[in-house]
């Protein structure tokens, strides 16, 4: 069985910066595709970043210019990079493969952005 685990988030000040890291176990993740998911209170739950099994990225224009994705397939990890982070920012974050398996989901990381 696969199972991805979140870590890395917290409480950080607007403007502050944190790094997220997903870390995979039972599987190889070499193969895929791979992104990042948040969910805010009362919001459905959104991709943010996804990169491709040779490094191409994708980011949506909420957090172009301030989240960097990236990953070590020798670790079996994919890292977030959050930067200039906004009240907004504020949700849990979780990591899957795209397109995501609903057995892939872990219990995600909280960060929390202070006004």
């Amino acid at each position: 069985q696969v199972q991805l685990v979140e870590s890395g988030g917290g409480l950080v000040e607007s403007g502050g910066s944190r790094r997220l890291s997903c870390v995979a176990s039972g599987s190889r993740l070499s193969i895929n595709v791979m992104g990042w998911y948040r969910q805010a209170p009362g919001k459905q739950r959104e991709l943010v970043s996804s990169i491709a099994t040779v490094g191409f990225t994708y980011y949506p224009d909420s957090v172009k210019d301030r989240f960097t994705i990236s990953r070590d397939n020798a670790k079996n990890t994919v890292l977030l990079q959050m930067n200039s982070l906004k009240p907004e920012d504020t949700a849990v974050y979780y990591c899957n493969t795209i397109p995501n398996r609903d057995s892939y989901w872990g219990q995600g990381t909280q960060v929390t952005v202070s006004s």
